[in-house]
């Protein structure tokens, strides 16, 4: 079978695989924002204290092998190619390997579940920047849609929240909060953007999958300066209010996040996690969806969906129609 592209390349924003390449990493996310040596030290500890390193793109890479296996059990054999933003390998790096290998078009998959400026419009930018510099050897580079609301994401994330509500009695399971949990951005940049409307959509759409009333939203890992404003309310001032209202568990779902890495490893696992149980309230986390099946599924389906779309075009083009 022709495809109308010839790879797949999945898009992440990277993270250190040692501890060296902790602060060059850093440094790279930073290039160019005015940021405190005390700030990037104490983000090189958070890394530091999860391990010397991110597990993100060792994940990544098992979500790109068990996708292309995927995509050649549904017919699909295209090569799965990852490229990451902030560390190797760098999206130049890919790109050109692609370019050398005999790519021409590929089909890109951003590996964020909700949209912003900073989330979905700078990866196309980087790419096109990386394009640029690599020449005509470069592949071209289209899109898949976003996808907060398909129904396999929903149900994956769906999965991993009702295992950890699992964990709760059953005489408490409905009536215990579940925090759904997304990274915090300005608010200038939310509100140019469709970003807190697909947190709220796909936070909704797991809720009522469930079937748990008591849910709400909050926001994560800002950064910038303290009296910038950013989406709030943040993890721990949920966490607070809820023991204030006597909740003795609560389970946090990041469905902003894809996969495990500083944020979640860090952020909730060791610092909202820390500040429930200063409040006496017992913190359960749903796990990352990382390669779970069914988000692998998801990413092929909505690969499959666009180049069957872009299929389409090409016949009406060519004055075929079905």
């Amino acid at each position: 079978m022709s495809f109308s592209h010839d790879a797949v390349l999945l898009i992440a924003f990277g993270g250190p695989t040692s501890s060296e390449e902790i602060r060059p990493f850093i440094g790279r996310v930073l290039r160019g924002i005015p940021v405190a040596p005390e700030r990037i030290e104490e983000v090189a500890h958070h890394y530091e204290a999860i391990g010397g390193r991110s597990p993100l793109n060792g994940i990544i890479f098992r979500q790109a092998h068990a996708l292309e296996k995927m995509l050649k059990g549904h017919g699909i054999e295209l090569p799965v190619y990852v490229g990451m933003r902030h560390s190797s390998p760098f999206l130049r790096e890919t790109l050109a390997r692609m370019g050398a290998e005999g790519v021409k078009r590929a089909l890109g998959f951003i590996l964020s579940p909700h949209q912003t400026e900073a989330s979905w419009e700078r990866y196309q930018k980087n790419v096109a920047e990386a394009r640029a510099k690599l020449g005509a050897g470069a592949p071209d580079v289209d899109y898949c849609p976003g996808w907060h609301a398909h129904p396999l994401f929903v149900q994956a994330l769906a999965q991993q929240t009702r295992w950890a509500l699992e964990k709760i009695p059953v005489r408490k399971r409905q009536t215990t909060p579940l925090v759904f949990t997304a990274h915090s951005v300005p608010t200038p940049m939310a509100a140019h953007s469709p970003y807190v409307d697909q947190i709220q959509e796909t936070a909704r759409l797991v809720a009522d999958r469930l079937g748990h009333r008591r849910w709400s939203i909050a926001y994560q890992s800002r950064s910038g300066k303290p009296g910038d404003p950013w989406l709030e309310p943040d993890i721990g001032e949920v966490l607070r209010r809820l023991a204030q209202e006597g909740a003795g568990e609560v389970i946090v779902a990041p469905i902003g996040f894809v996969c495990d890495h500083v944020e979640v490893l860090f952020d909730l696992d060791i610092e909202a996690r820390k500040i429930a149980a200063g409040l006496g309230m017992r913190f359960v986390r749903a796990g990352s969806l990382n390669d779970h099946p069914t988000f692998i599924q998801m990413i092929a389906d909505v690969i499959e969906a666009k180049l069957s779309a872009i299929s389409g075009q090409s016949r009406k083009d060519k004055g075929h129609s079905y």
